[in-house]
């Protein structure tokens, strides 16, 4: 995996190599709102995930997870680091690791 100073800097990578949509973090799914897409837990893999700390402010920190469809759709999640961790049901905090079994 690589390493990374900045989150722009990731998502520029990770863009790049083609996780091009922007999924937004629900409690019992990740939605990409262009596409009208919303993906379940069993439907969705994490191929990456990297971790930002803020330097000089701990609010600036942030998660930074690479997401791959069954279907074969790649995109991003950011979300400030654990901000949404009490409103995810078990299900998604389970699925929000990187999927070993599924890397390309």
């Amino acid at each position: 995996m690589k390493n990374f100073e900045t989150l722009s800097e990731a998502i520029q990578d990770l863009k790049a190599r083609g996780y091009e949509n922007d999924f937004n973090l629900h409690p019992e799914w990740i939605e990409c709102s262009p596409l009208n897409l919303i993906l379940p837990p069993a439907k969705f893999h994490v191929d990456e995930v990297y971790r930002f700390e803020g330097a000089n402010d701990p609010d600036d920190s942030a998660i930074l997870f690479a997401i791959r469809s069954d279907d074969g759709v790649k995109g991003i999640v950011v979300d400030a680091y654990g901000a949404y961790a009490d409103s995810l049901t078990e299900e998604m905090i389970k699925r929000l690791s990187i999927d070993k079994d599924t890397l390309h």
